[in-house]
C-alpha cells in the first residue's frame, strides 16, 4: 500500500470520526475512495471511453 497525503476540508474529518470512529477514518476514506474509482471506471466502460 503507498501512503499519500490528502487535505480534507475544514471540519470533514471530524465529521468522518463521528460516523466511524478516529481508528477507523482512513479504513473509511480507503473504502469510499475505491468505490467512486470503481464507480467511474464501470460508468466509463458502459459509454465506451475505457477498455
Amino acid at each position: 500500500m503507498k501512503t499519500t497525503v490528502v487535505r480534507l476540508p475544514e471540519g470533514m474529518g471530524e465529521r468522518i470520526d463521528n460516523l466511524v470512529g478516529k481508528q477507523r477514518r482512513a479504513a473509511f476514506i480507503r473504502d469510499v475512495v475505491e468505490r467512486e474509482v470503481e464507480r467511474l471506471e464501470k460508468k466509463q466502460r458502459e459509454m465506451g471511453l475505457l477498455k
